[in-house]
């Protein structure tokens, strides 16, 4: 008689014959060895088929499963995995990542401590182009504790990876939670829904997920988060978001709205928020078409607790001032001063070059708590622009900067000046006459 497995982790593939065999080995190479391991494939066109079946030839924990047609997404070759399904406990992994040795005898260990809905663990990321590794949202996960109940901690949240997890089958079962089919960023739904039901869940701070980040990979074979340039992309998420809203609406957790508004904010927005300089004005009409509708949705609660820079960038955004809010972006994260500010009757300074008219906008675009004519001069903010490049003598670029002083800090008259330059891990600084 075949023994139970305690743990089924599934595999989720499409047209990755090459990568697959990796994400295998490091299930049978897991030092908790009990496992049933499931290749739940989406109807691959590549050798991708011939792959799994040898991969299930070579060991008898694993098995293959073929989807009769492609279904465009992860949630159907998970959905069809569970149904097959052996073990307790349940675990999910992708084709182009892996699980660290230890993952599932750490997150089983979790459950087996106390009985929980699920155990979730530290992700690592590896950037496949550097080789540079570094642990997704890390202070959610640097600390081990039993939570009862996401209202406790909301911010977890910002953790809505699927694949981090291990999952009691019997909750799944219990709430009928399955990942919903024919959407992207499924994990996203599936992640609040299983945070909003669990009763208690352990969080361990042991790396349980090794994910791969190709951020320049081919746009045809790019994931879903790296296609960001697509509007339909956009459109994916705001509708994954409003699912969201809707359960949280009907399954009674309200109370946690703002700390899930606050997540799309900094997190998803933000991503988006990052690309706006590189984007042409088409795009940006049409993303701004999308997102405004749903911004103006969203807890006024969960604004207030970004930083001063990412309101701007939103405010512009929804005023539908996009040429600004491509400027504004440029300085997410660095500390940049605007071009030019305007000032209002009491005092008060504004992002641009006029007055806000309305009072939210007013709200949002007010700058005076950022002291640009009187925090100290070191940490004084500015703008530079490189306005041109031309090639210089020898092995030398020629940079022409324009520098922008909102504050009026910079005195009169030349003055000497630092340009430094950080490719990669490197830094260069070259000194020249700032008139």
């Amino acid at each position: 008689m075949t023994r139970t497995p305690d743990v089924t982790v599934t595999v989720i593939v499409y047209n990755d014959a090459d990568r697959l065999p990796r994400a295998v080995a490091s299930l049978r190479r897991q030092t908790h060895a009990n496992i049933e391991i499931i290749i739940s494939d989406d109807h691959s066109t590549d050798h991708t088929p011939e792959v799994a079946r040898r991969l299930a030839a070579e060991d008898d924990r694993v098995s293959y499963l073929r989807l009769p047609e492609n279904s465009g997404g992860c949630s159907a070759p998970r959905n069809r995995a569970l149904e097959i399904a052996r073990a307790p406990y349940l675990m999910f992994l992708d084709s182009d990542d892996e699980l660290p040795e230890r993952a599932v005898e750490l997150l089983l260990a979790a459950h087996r401590e106390r009985e929980v809905d699920f155990a979730m663990g530290a992700v690592e990321r590896v950037r496949v182009d550097t080789g540079r590794t570094s642990t997704w949202m890390p202070h959610l996960v640097a600390e081990r504790r039993t939570v009862e109940g996401i209202e406790s901690e909301p911010a977890l949240l910002f953790e809505h990876l699927s694949t981090s997890k291990m999952y009691r089958r019997e909750f799944l079962d219990r709430n009928g939670l399955r990942f919903p089919e024919g959407i992207h960023y499924e994990d996203q739904l599936f992640s609040a829904q299983a945070y909003c039901l669990a009763k208690c869940f352990t969080v361990i701070p042991d790396p349980v997920y090794r994910w791969y980040i190709a951020p320049y990979e081919a746009a045809e074979s790019a994931s879903i988060s790296n296609q960001r340039h697509k509007l339909t992309n956009v459109r994916d998420r705001i509708h994954v978001q409003r699912l969201i809203d809707d359960f949280l609406r009907t399954s009674g957790h309200e109370g946690i709205k703002e700390a899930k508004d606050y997540k799309f904010l900094k997190h998803d927005f933000r991503m988006y928020a990052g690309d706006l300089p590189f984007r042409d004005e088409e795009w940006l009409s049409g993303f701004a078409r999308i997102v405004n509708p749903y911004l103006a949705e969203l807890s006024p609660g969960a604004y207030a607790r970004l930083p001063r820079a990412e309101r701007v960038v939103l405010q512009l955004v929804r005023d539908h001032r996009l040429a600004d809010a491509r400027l504004a972006a440029r300085g997410l994260g660095h500390g940049v001063a605007p071009r030019e500010t305007a000032v209002d009757a009491e005092g008060r300074v504004y992002w641009g070059g006029r007055v806000p008219e309305t009072d939210r906008a007013r709200a949002e675009l007010d700058l005076s708590d950022q002291g640009l004519d009187s925090r100290p001069f070191p940490s004084a903010q500015f703008r530079h622009e490189i306005t041109r490049i031309e090639r210089g003598p020898g092995a030398s670029v020629d940079l022409t900067i324009r520098t922008y002083d909102p504050g009026l800090r910079l005195p009169v008259g030349p003055q000497v000046a630092t340009v430094l330059l950080a490719p990669g891990r490197r830094r260069m600084k070259t000194p020249f006459r700032l008139d």
